[in-house]
């Protein structure tokens, strides 16, 4: 209730100007937005490589997950013995994707 009566105090406002303040008023709207457009495009490229940066880390947990899964299936099939050398470097290229993660 209180954002519309001040809007409508806004347009009372808008509509008691000449057209000369109104022309004055839109331009320097227009110049602030113009100015804040550089700042906005660091902050979109900032927001943008974010993204990049937490889809990848997604993708890599998603790998890791399947890994393991595809391990665990074949340690329980007896495939792998849990002292092979595959074992071993399975468990070691986890540890150093988990270390990176942190």
């Amino acid at each position: 209730m209180k954002k519309l009566k001040n809007q409508t105090l806004a347009n009372d406002e808008d509509s008691s100007l000449s057209k000369e303040e109104l022309f004055a008023r839109r331009e320097e709207i227009t110049t602030f937005y113009k100015e804040n457009i550089p700042h906005l495009e660091v902050q979109a490229e900032y927001e943008v490589l974010l993204a990049t940066i937490e889809k990848s880390r997604a993708e890599r947990l998603q790998a890791q997950i399947y890994m393991a899964q595809a391990y665990a299936s074949q340690k329980e099939d007896g495939q792998v013995p849990v002292d092979s050398e595959e074992a071993r470097a399975f468990k070691e290229a986890m540890e150093n994707a988990a270390s990176q993660i942190d």
